[in-house]
């Protein structure tokens, strides 16, 4: 199977990303402090998407649709936490416990997917 190329393609999003959330902004849909997070939850999305793509075309050697998941699961929530902090600070704790939760879940789910094995 020919080799995709799922880096380039990455980055692209990654600019396409990054534009709309300037574009939000310059609209005034977000604040300037809130633009950064926006483009890593929804850099997380789209590592999300890259999981599906590699999981219907697998490569020998390159990095495996679970890992890819899990760091789209974990960029979702780092950006979605602060972007909750930064919608209102008096609520931290929100961010932290959604922090917190992802992660127990992905530990939870990576250990009872090597235990299966």
């Amino acid at each position: 199977m020919a080799n995709l190329p799922l880096g380039l393609l990455s980055i692209g999003a990654f600019v396409i990303i990054t534009a709309i959330c300037l574009t939000a902004y310059a609209v005034t849909f977000v604040r300037m402090d809130a633009v950064i997070p926006l483009i890593i939850t929804f850099y997380g999305v789209w590592m999300i998407v890259v999981a599906g793509i590699r999981v219907m075309n697998p490569e020998k050697y390159a990095r495996g649709a679970f890992s890819i998941f899990a760091w789209g699961i974990l960029f979702t929530a780092i950006g979605g936490s602060w972007y909750l902090y930064v919608l209102g600070p008096e609520n931290w704790i929100f961010s932290i416990i959604l922090v917190i939760a992802v992660f127990g879940i992905l530990v939870v789910t990576a250990a009872l997917r090597s235990w299966r094995k």
